[in-house]
């Protein structure tokens, strides 16, 4: 009976489910002018509230002088260790981040920085590479590791309180060097409830914060 069990939520989960999903989200694509990430099945994910521009080495430096980690690319090795993390309470700080894409395209680098002592709670931020030296980026903090509402997975859950992760990310910046240049419109309705990609709640004022680092030495 276990095993039927098991077997029939592997298959909503990762099979039944994100496709269904992911119909249904296609359908408002076209008529989507938020500026947001999407999970592999085109479904809105974490909005995009950062805009950095900098090298790659002066954002590694900022984030790694303020003690945040590289987070280990997504693999089977990787997401035991983060189950291990988490059921046995030991710490690892570089654990995976789930794949999220911008304009069709992986995050290039994820920085993280555990609330604790394992990988259940964590402030983290996905950068894409738009150019040689700008960035775009989705600052979230994960509040814990649970099912995801719509395709049943297992998955890191969002605190609703989108806007302080991101002010929380550019005080790590402008810390390293970098200048507070204002703000962009993410085209996301503000002060109303959203869902991202696991079905999480969030509210947002909308706006896309934007920085400059010219130089950082770790």
């Amino acid at each position: 009976l276990i095993f039927i069990l098991v077997s029939l939520w592997l298959l909503l989960a990762y099979g039944e489910l994100p496709r269904l999903w992911s119909k249904h989200e296609h359908k408002k694509i076209g008529q989507r002018q938020e500026t947001v990430a999407y999970t592999s099945q085109d479904i809105p994910a974490d909005p995009i509230n950062m805009h950095i521009t900098a090298s790659a080495k002066s954002i590694n430096c900022a984030f790694r002088r303020a003690g945040w980690s590289v987070a280990d690319p997504l693999s089977v090795g990787s997401g035991v260790q983060i189950i291990r993390s988490v059921v046995l309470k030991r710490a690892y700080p570089e654990a995976p981040v789930s794949s999220l894409y911008f304009d069709d395209r992986l995050q290039d680098v994820a920085y993280e920085r555990d609330e604790g002592k394992t990988a259940k709670k964590r402030h983290h931020v996905r950068l894409w590479q738009v150019t040689p030296n700008e960035w775009l980026g989705a600052a979230t903090f994960d509040r814990g590791v649970g099912i995801a509402l719509f395709t049943l997975q297992v998955t890191h859950h969002i605190g609703p309180k989108v806007d302080d992760e991101r002010d929380a990310v550019g005080t790590v910046l402008e810390q390293g060097g970098a200048h507070y240049l204002g703000n962009q419109s993410a085209h996301i309705q503000p002060d109303h409830w959203h869902r991202n990609g696991a079905g999480d709640r969030y509210v947002t004022d909308g706006q896309i914060k934007a920085f400059a680092l010219t130089s950082s030495t770790c």
